[in-house]
């Protein structure tokens, strides 16, 4: 794969993690199926994914393990203080169901992929094969 794609399919697949979080949550709690819904209950989530793709951290290393902690924890802070803006509620249950419902959703994809030495997440990586202890 072109190292150029990775980024690409990294915020893809971090934005689907959102929506599959949300989808997962409206069912669980009965709310209609409508794309609107899914959206609105999504948007939070997804304007905090987009902060933290904005971030030099995630740019460098999409798949790396900075990365990765970098847009969950921005995606749960932000995504659950513009919830609570809207709704003006935050239940505690909640926040705790978010949490661990993105780590496994959004570090779970990174963690299945085979990652490099030197830690960048790639399979393939220029800095070749660990040497071990000197």
């Amino acid at each position: 794969m072109s190292p150029r794609r990775i980024p690409a399919l990294a915020i893809v697949a971090d934005l689907v993690a959102v929506v599959v979080f949300a989808a997962i949550g409206r069912m669980s709690h009965s709310e209609p199926d409508n794309l609107l819904g899914l959206l609105a209950t999504a948007a939070p989530f997804l304007l905090g994914v987009l902060a933290m793709w904005a971030t030099p951290v995630v740019r460098a290393q999409p798949v790396g393990l900075w990365a990765a902690l970098t847009v969950w924890t921005g995606t749960v802070v932000i995504g659950l203080l513009v919830r609570a803006g809207f709704t003006w509620s935050l239940p505690l249950s909640f926040a705790v169901v978010t949490a661990v419902s993105l780590a496994v959703l959004m570090l779970g994809w990174r963690a299945s992929r085979p990652s490099c030495p030197c830690g960048c997440g790639s399979a393939r990586c220029s800095s070749g094969p660990d040497p071990g202890p000197a």
